[in-house]
């Protein structure tokens, strides 16, 4: 790669002001035109050879600013992904999350990682939520020697449709051979409606987001979303090996409330945490599972004591395996 192009003046102000800064990254057109990602970046007050790179979900961008000071007071600089079709990096002709195989996300995972070594980091955890666990993931399996990378976070990855075992074995294998074959075929979504209400402080939530970026609802979801995910969890699913150290955190408990209530506030209502162990107990290698005691999904968006147990088994992990 031609590092003056991972020249650090190319940063400029993010959005979320106070020091946030971010670049675009840009890339060969792909089959809806121009395409570009957005690495945004959070330096900590002191100099330090330590990064992390965080991964968001679907339906999703970096907007956890509290995640980010923590890494910075624990001495790391921070680093997230906008990755093509979300967020920041969501340009006008594009179908918000349109891809055909998460290996597409390689060249801005990758992009990010030269521009954080040439930022003189020689660590990095790679981290990520969601979709961006179950790409993190795979991408830490498929990079074992990577000069940089010496652990991997995943919260609440997404290691299985949380349908029932009639559904994950007949209907998603199904709607993935139509995908490959009809990518822009729509179908219904079953995301529960309470989760992005539970999270924003202008619904009945603490956090303040961009609701364009990520929404109340989903309706539907493209075939081509349902194909490459399916393609990357039968990876997963059949047992992966890490060369480094992982942490697989979830909540204690999902639940799929149908109307506003406890539930919402305490639970994983996206995926099952039945399927999430399952799945982080066939990877080989130095795998650690830890399970949140009344975590959301996003466990670093639950209440504040909840998410203070986030950060102390997080960071106590990071302790004996990486620093």
């Amino acid at each position: 790669m031609n590092t003056t192009q991972l020249s650090s003046n190319l940063y400029t102000p993010d959005l979320l002001g106070d020091g946030y800064e971010q670049q675009v990254l840009n890339y060969p057109d792909d089959y809806e035109g121009q395409v570009v990602a957005t690495l945004i970046r959070k330096k900590s007050k002191q100099p330090t050879t330590k990064a992390v790179l965080y991964i968001h979900g679907f339906l999703d961008y970096f907007f956890q600013t509290e995640m980010a000071a923590q890494f910075n007071a624990q001495g790391y600089d921070f680093y997230a992904l906008d990755l093509r079709k979300y967020g920041r990096s969501k340009l006008a002709h594009q179908i918000f999350y349109n891809v055909l195989d998460l290996h597409e996300y390689d060249a801005e995972i990758s992009q990010a990682l030269d521009i954080i070594s040439q930022e003189k980091h020689d660590k990095v955890l790679l981290a990520g939520h969601s979709t961006g666990g179950l790409t993190a993931t795979l991408y830490a399996a498929h990079h074992p020697n990577h000069p940089l990378i010496k652990g991997l976070w995943a919260n609440s990855p997404f290691y299985d449709f949380n349908l029932s075992l009639v559904e994950r074995k007949f209907g998603i294998p199904m709607l993935s051979r139509i995908g490959k074959k009809l990518p822009k075929v729509k179908f219904p979504s079953q995301l529960n409606r309470w989760y992005t209400t539970s999270l924003h402080k202008d619904l009945k939530g603490e956090w303040d987001f961009n609701l364009e970026w990520k929404p109340t609802s989903a309706p539907t979801v493209q075939l081509s979303f349902v194909h490459a995910i399916h393609t990357a969890q039968k990876e997963i699913h059949r047992g992966v090996k890490l060369n480094i150290p992982a942490l697989i955190m979830h909540s204690h408990q999902t639940k799929n409330p149908k109307k506003w209530g406890v539930d919402a506030t305490q639970s994983d209502v996206i995926l099952d945490v039945k399927h999430i162990k399952k799945y982080a107990k066939k990877m080989k290698g130095d795998i650690s599972i830890v399970s949140i005691h009344n975590g959301l999904h996003d466990l670093v968006l639950s209440a504040l004591p909840v998410r203070k147990q986030v950060y102390q088994e997080l960071f106590q992990w990071l302790e004996q395996k990486i620093n």
